[in-house]
C-alpha cells in the first residue's frame, strides 16, 4: 500500500454503510498512514464517534463550533493536512451538497477547503443511486477530477436488491490508493500475461511448472493503478484478479496464444510474464493413461512461440517487454534472446538467486534493453518491480514520442 505516512481525512455519512468506515479506518491505520475522521450529525445515529477516536487515535470531529480543544480554524487545517479526502460511505445528500458547492457541516466546509484529491464512495438504496439527479451529480463530480469507487450490487439493508451498497475494504482502499498514485498511465492500453500453462496428458494429468503468476499480476495491479487500461491473460494460479484488471483466463500454452495474439494489435505495451509451457504432449489421451509394465515415452510437441510472433507483428510505437528465467548463463541467454525475440526490453532473474524464482515476494533480475544498455536493481518486493519495469516502459514510450 502507498498510503504510508500519508495523511487521509476520511469523513464518514449518515447512512447504514457507516460500520464499514470502522474497518476501512483500522486498515488504514495498519498500512502505516494517518487517519483523521470528519463525522456528519446523522453518521452520528449508525456509530459513535468514539469508535473511530479509538481506531484512528484523534479525536473525531463532528460539530463545526466546537470548542472544546485547542483553537484553530479545524476544516481549514485538516483540508491543509490531508494527503487524500475520503467520502465513505457517501449519501446521496452529500454527494448532492459537494456537486453544488453547500457548506453546511464540518464535512461539507472542510470538503470545499481541500486541495487534496478526492475520493467518493457512494453507498444508498437503488433507486436514489439510479435516479437521474444522483447520477448527473455523479458526472459533475467526474468531470471535477473526483475519484468515484462505484458502488457494489446486492442486497441492500432495506431489503432492495441491486446496486448501492459500500464496496469492502479491500476496493475502498484500491480507491484511495489509486487516487494517491500519478495516472501517467492513463490512456494507455497495457497487456500482461502472467502464470503458468498446463498441457493436458490425459484427462487426469499434465505438464505445468512452478509458476505462480506472482510477478505478472503485480504488473497488472500497478499498471491498472496507475491509469492503464489493463488486460491481464493469465494462467491457472491461486491468485485473485487485481482491482480494475480485466482478466481473461487461460489454461494451455495454445489458448495463451491466441487470447494474446487476437488482442496483440490494440495494446500500447505487452509485459510477457507468464512461464509459458515449450512442449506439450503430441497427443492428449482420452482416457487417464493407465500404469503398464514397462516405462511410458510421452512423444512432445512444440508449442506455439507467443513472445516471437508478438516480435514479427510488433506495430509502430508498440513496446514488447519479455521476461527469462535462468539457472545458467543468465545474461548472455538474456541477450540472445531481446534480439532473437525483437524486444524493447527483457527482464531476466536467475533461479540460483537468493530472493529470486517462483513463488517468493520479492525478486531480483537485470533489465537489459535493445539498444545495448543494462539495469540491475537491488532486490525489492515484486510490487516494486513491477513498477520499474513500467517506468522504463513509460520512459521509452515518452523518448520516443
Amino acid at each position: 500500500m502507498r498510503v504510508s505516512g500519508k495523511t487521509v481525512v476520511l469523513c464518514v455519512t449518515g447512512g447504514i454503510a457507516a460500520y464499514k468506515a470502522a474497518d476501512l479506518t483500522s486498515k488504514l491505520r495498519q498500512a502505516g498512514a494517518q487517519v483523521r475522521v470528519l463525522m456528519t450529525e446523522s453518521a452520528t445515529q449508525f456509530i459513535a464517534p468514539m469508535t473511530f477516536e479509538t481506531l484512528s487515535g484523534y479525536r473525531t470531529v463532528v460539530d463545526t463550533f466546537d470548542r472544546s480543544f485547542a483553537w484553530e480554524v479545524e476544516h481549514i487545517s485538516l483540508a491543509k493536512a490531508a494527503d487524500v479526502f475520503v467520502i465513505a460511505p457517501a449519501t446521496a445528500n452529500v454527494i448532492a451538497k459537494a456537486a453544488h458547492g453547500i457548506a453546511d457541516d464540518m464535512v461539507t466546509t472542510t470538503l470545499l477547503a481541500t486541495r487534496a484529491p478526492v475520493v467518493v464512495a457512494p453507498a444508498m438504496n437503488t433507486g436514489m443511486y439510479d435516479n437521474p439527479v444522483t447520477q448527473q451529480n455523479l458526472r459533475t463530480l467526474r468531470e471535477r477530477g473526483f475519484h468515484i469507487i462505484d458502488p457494489a450490487a446486492g442486497h441492500l439493508a432495506c431489503g432492495d436488491t441491486g446496486r448501492g451498497k459500500l464496496p469492502d475494504t479491500p476496493a475502498l482502499l484500491w480507491g484511495i490508493e489509486k487516487a494517491l498514485t500519478p495516472q501517467d498511465l492513463a490512456g494507455r492500453r497495457v497487456l500482461v500475461t502472467a502464470g503458468p500453462t498446463q498441457e493436458a496428458m490425459d484427462p487426469v494429468r499434465f505438464l505445468s511448472n512452478h509458476s505462480t503468476g506472482k510477478m505478472g499480476y503485480a504488473v497488472a495491479a500497478r499498471a491498472a493503478l496507475r491509469g492503464a487500461e489493463t488486460t491481464l491473460v493469465s494462467g491457472p494460479t491461486a491468485l485473485d484478479t487485481p482491482a480494475g484488471v480485466q482478466r481473461v483466463d487461460v489454461v494451455s500454452a495454445c489458448e495463451m496464444y491466441d487470447a494474446v495474439v487476437s488482442r496483440a494489435a490494440e495494446q500500447d505495451m505487452i509485459v510477457k510474464a507468464a512461464a509459458v509451457g515449450d512442449y506439450r504432449p503430441a497427443e492428449t489421451a482420452a482416457e487417464k493413461l493407465k500404469k503398464g509394465e514397462g516405462e511410458l515415452t510421452l512423444a512432445l510437441a512444440r508449442n506455439p512461440d507467443i513472445l516471437a510472433e508478438l516480435g514479427r507483428k510488433k506495430r509502430p510505437g508498440q513496446l514488447l517487454c519479455g521476461f527469462a528465467m535462468e539457472t545458467q548463463s543468465l545474461l548472455e541467454n538474456a541477450a540472445e534472446k531481446l534480439r532473437r525475440k525483437n524486444c524493447d526490453m527483457l527482464v531476466a532473474n536467475s533461479l540460483r538467486d537468493a530472493g529470486a524464482g517462483f513463488g517468493t515476494d520479492t525478486n531480483v533480475a537485470t533489465l537489459l534493453f535493445a539498444d545495448g544498455r543494462r539495469e540491475t536493481p537491488p532486490l525489492m518486493s515484486k510490487e516494486a518491480l513491477a513498477d520499474v519495469i513500467l517506468d522504463r516502459l513509460l520512459a521509452m514510450r515518452q523518448a520516443r514520442a
